[in-house]
């Protein structure tokens, strides 16, 4: 069976990240419980000593059971809101999903 892997970094607009990730840093990591074939989540800040982020300043993976529960993911209702607020909030996303 193929799981993915959903990586997801944010770059945040200036003055914006404590209120964004007060708000966003629970709601992830409730997905596992709220969101069907969501086996889990990683999110945080990073902790790499090589120093490449590239500006991005938080991150999350999500564990999909299959590619048909990322899909389904996308329109979910507790996604939705999520997804939402981090758009309005960043500066910049990059989303990069692995089939595994």
């Amino acid at each position: 069976m193929t799981t993915i892997s959903h990586v997801v970094l944010v770059s945040w607009k200036s003055g914006r990240q404590g209120a964004a990730e007060d708000l966003v840093r629970p709601a992830i990591r409730g997905f596992v419980d709220a969101i069907d074939g969501v086996q889990s989540v990683v999110e945080g800040h990073s902790s790499s000593p090589e120093g490449l982020e590239d500006g991005f300043d938080y991150g999350f993976v999500i564990a999909f059971a299959t590619p048909q529960a990322r899909d389904a993911y996308l329109d979910d209702p507790v996604h939705r809101p999520v997804a939402e607020a981090i758009g309005a909030a960043a500066e910049r996303i990059v989303v990069f999903d692995i089939e595994e």
